[in-house]
């Protein structure tokens, strides 16, 4: 994640794409829009997008870039090895949402001033929880596919289409099937994600579906790539 082009990139782009959001929002949104709310708004974007990638090349990148012929010599344990990018990842997605909700309300005390508003502080700390949480699902999905792929650009575009082709699908498979539109906050992960994001995951019933998601899209699939990663022959 640090020490490679494409992973360091990645790092720094949190931090400029998180300046020019912030940016963004005090210079296009207007006085009565001036709230923390909307700073975390533009800045969930750019993350909800970044911090999967480096997730991804957290792992790959020991077979992109060869690596892993000396990192599994060294340490022959690839389950340990794998937990401890697994940690590594988790911590740099914490600190990277902490970077980006500091610069976030910067902007918004900045901004209110700029437009001679008050400061809005609308985002409480379970919102500010959920929606770590929520980043923290993306980059897990992410992990797995670099886990089951082992393959840089495979995972990336294999992250794309479970984030972004598959929701449309079961979206309107939902609107053509009545017995799947109760189905399907159980099974699609971007469903329960927007709901993180949102602040909207309440109930019992709704962390169930989260539970849910994360078993079929995470869980499971993690498991079986764990098994051929350990069983397979690094090249």
């Amino acid at each position: 994640m640090f020490n490679t082009r494409s992973g360091c990139w990645m790092l720094v782009s949190i931090g400029v794409l998180s300046v020019i959001a912030t940016g963004a929002v005090i210079i296009f949104a207007p006085d009565e829009a001036v709230n923390y709310t909307n700073f975390a708004t533009a800045l969930g974007f750019p993350m909800s997008v970044i911090l999967p990638m480096i997730a991804i090349l957290s792992v790959t990148s020991e077979w992109s870039q060869r690596s892993g012929l000396t990192t599994f010599t060294l340490m022959p344990s690839r389950g340990r090895v794998i937990g401890a990018k697994a940690i590594a990842t988790l911590l740099v997605g914490v600190v990277s949402m902490a970077v980006a909700f500091a610069i976030g309300a910067l902007g918004n005390v900045i901004g209110s001033n700029l437009a001679g508003v008050d400061t809005v502080w609308d985002v409480t700390l379970v919102d500010a929880s959920q929606i770590v949480l929520g980043n923290v699902v993306g980059m897990a999905i992410g992990f797995t596919l670099g886990v089951v792929l082992r393959n840089s650009p495979a995972a990336i575009v294999g992250y794309f289409v479970v984030s972004l082709v598959l929701p449309g699908i079961l979206a309107l498979l939902a609107q053509v099937r009545e017995w799947f539109a109760d189905l399907q906050p159980w099974i699609d992960w971007n469903y329960t994600q927007v709901n993180l994001f949102e602040g909207a995951t309440d109930t019992g019933r709704e962390w169930a579906m989260l539970g849910s998601t994360t078993s079929i899209w995470i869980v499971a699939p993690l498991v079986v790539g764990l098994w051929f990663l350990r069983h397979s022959e690094v090249k």
